[in-house]
Formats: C-alpha cells, structure tokens, sequence
C-alpha cells in the first residue's frame, strides 16, 4: 500500500485532513436511533451451513502463495 499511497498522495493527503478535521471539529457525529418498520422484521433467523461450507471448502482445498 505504501507505493500507492505516494503514487496518490494528494487525496490522501486530503482524505486525512478531513477525516482528522470531522474528529475535532466537536460536532456530534452520531446519527439519531432508527426504528425500522415491522414490515422489515425478520420472522425467521438466518442459519449458517457450517457443513456446506466445510464441503465448499475441502473440495477447493488448493495451496495459495502465502
């Protein structure tokens, strides 16, 4: 990243400042509590396919450069 960041470093450079400046500028930055509506309700809860997964896995089980 660090080629990049000098390659582009004119808006990081700006990126950072405003980011910094939002930090201490002391205006409140959280956003007040939303209540979704109850049409958005989950009635049943996702599952994760723990085995699935395992399966997807094993079967691409292959050596990446590391």
């Amino acid at each position: 990243m660090g080629a990049w960041v000098l390659i582009n470093a004119d808006w990081y450079k700006t990126h950072i400042l405003n980011v910094l400046h939002r930090l201490v500028d002391g205006k409140p930055t959280d956003a007040p509590p939303v209540k979704p509506p109850g049409a958005l309700t989950l009635t049943t809860e996702p599952q994760a396919n723990v085995e699935r997964y395992d399966a997807l896995r094993k079967a691409r089980e292959t050596r990446h450069a590391s």
